[in-house]
């Protein structure tokens, strides 16, 4: 089977190519309504997304995984979650045309996320729903893989999936765990600065091959010129 010759591109989901913090700020808010909690400022809940359900409950809380309550609060957050995934989100702000470019190159994109089948294929479906001729090639999650992020497992399927080399293949997101498994794939690695990124969080000691704070700045760097 011949190589994909051209440069292909892997994203994160949350907080890189989807902004669905908004959906889990009408979640959240819910959920602390029902169980007479005060809820935490929009914008800690959307630096908190990028680390899960279970950080969300934290949060929301002050409960730790193995409390009691904690996993029934968790179940009811992404029961609420899946009714109103899709709701609010919606791609980052200059997406719709770097994909339509990647289209026109014959450069193969797809999606490596730790977020559940069951909450990441009806998002791309309701996203993607007027633009179905630019989804990706792959959609890689934790159901499809022995070990999640930051294990590069994911990624080099999803680039057997593209017929594409993960050495000429980029890995964009925005957690240290994504730069971690674009490292680990050997991939060259882009750290999204827009993302949902915690305060204390200093981007730069990742290490990633680049940084960038736009998806402007995606495009400069992955789109093949030739």
């Amino acid at each position: 089977m011949t190589k994909q010759t051209q440069p292909a591109v892997l994203f994160d989901l949350d907080g890189t190519l989807i902004d669905t913090a908004a959906d889990f700020v009408v979640v959240l808010n819910r959920l602390c309504q029902k169980h007479n909690k005060p809820v935490p400022n929009s914008t800690v809940i959307r630096n908190t997304v990028s680390d899960g359900a279970r950080a969300l409950v934290q949060l929301a809380f002050g409960l730790n995984e193995g409390d009691d309550g904690f996993e029934t609060l968790r179940q009811e957050l992404l029961d609420l979650y899946e009714a109103e995934l899709g709701v609010a989100a919606h791609l980052f702000d200059g997406f719709e045309s770097l994909l339509t470019q990647y289209k026109e190159n014959g450069q193969a994109w797809g999606i490596v996320t730790n977020k559940p089948w069951r909450f990441t294929e009806p998002l791309i479906q309701r996203i993607f729903e007027k633009i179905p001729e630019l989804l990706p090639q792959s959609i890689i999650c934790p159901d499809h893989v022995k070990i999640a992020k930051p294990d590069p497992e994911g990624l080099l399927l999803a680039c057997r999936q593209m017929n594409a080399d993960a050495n000429t293949t980029w890995y964009v997101g925005d957690h240290i765990r994504d730069i971690d498994a674009g490292k680990n794939a050997n991939m060259t690695t882009i750290a999204c600065q827009y993302g949902y990124i915690k305060d204390n969080d200093n981007v730069q000691t990742w290490q990633a091959d680049h940084t960038v704070n736009s998806v402007s700045e995606i495009a400069a760097l992955t789109l093949n010129k030739a």
